[in-house]
């Protein structure tokens, strides 16, 4: 028995090495380290929590937010983490009707999802207390996001009025006309991989909703609303651990992320 446990622990530490390898985790308790500097003094905060996707490419019997992920919904990862943070103010978590009552007793608010993300984002800005002055928006199919990415993401928007957080491009990048021929091969050495949370200013958000509406535009993540109206809007580094759940494969990915997190931060 102790042989096996040994040898158990053994490749689990070959598998965090691995990960860490290829930046798919922070080395052993770097978690841990969060600076002072980082935390969110103002509770002047409020989080967008996406829960209304339908998550097609997962191929399961229900959204991909409600799946257990190491033995609770993937959404409660992310809801869970939040509450647990300084400095917000306000959960408004966008999520149908049909399934708030599972997390009606925690401390948020709900509202309903858009036809689009972008109306879902904005039925959650709608639902924010007047006096948050900056809006985070995150999107619960990425769990594993740490509270040190989030603070990071919060201070830089508070400096600079938006901020998203990103991942510099690590693989080759082809562009192709018709799916059939490659066209050219894409300079990677610019290109950031954006992920959530992304956080706004209130009123850079309302005045970006104005525009986007106004002109009837359609937009694919939070921060374009900002580019819409010329505002800068400031990339902050996060983890490449931060991964969006899209396909089976990635639970299996996240499943051992937060294994790993549980063994070396014991």
């Amino acid at each position: 028995q102790k042989a096996k446990k040994s040898c158990s622990m053994h490749l689990s530490i070959l598998l965090y090495s691995a990960l860490a390898v290829q930046g798919f985790v922070v080395p052993f308790g770097g978690e841990r380290r969060l600076s002072t500097a980082l935390l969110a003094k103002n509770d002047d905060v409020a989080v967008v929590l996406l829960a209304g996707g339908v998550g097609s490419r997962m191929k399961a019997d229900r959204p991909k937010q409600f799946l257990e992920l190491e033995g609770k919904p993937v959404l409660q990862h992310s809801l869970e983490l939040f509450l647990s943070l300084e400095g917000i103010a306000k959960i408004v978590l966008v999520l149908d009707a049909s399934y708030r009552e599972e997390f009606s007793h925690y401390d948020v608010s709900f509202a309903d999802p858009g036809d689009e993300r972008q109306d879902s984002v904005r039925n959650g800005f709608n639902a924010c207390p007047n006096e948050s002055r900056l809006i985070c928006i995150h999107d619960s199919a990425r769990p594993l996001v740490t509270p040190e990415a989030v603070y990071k993401v919060i201070e830089d928007a508070r400096s600079h009025g938006a901020a998203v957080l990103g991942v510099p491009v690590k693989a080759t990048v082809k562009e192709s006309q018709d799916g059939e021929f490659i066209l050219r091969t894409i300079d990677r050495s610019r290109l950031w991989e954006v992920q959530t949370p992304q956080v706004i200013d209130r009123s850079i958000l309302s005045e970006g909703f104005e525009a986007v509406e106004a002109n009837n535009l359609e937009v694919t993540d939070d921060v374009s609303i900002v580019e819409q109206i010329g505002k800068p809007v400031k990339l902050t580094l996060g983890e490449y651990t931060n991964l969006k759940l899209t396909t089976p494969e990635d639970m299996i990915i996240a499943s051992q992320i937060l294994n790993q997190r549980k063994l070396y931060n014991e």
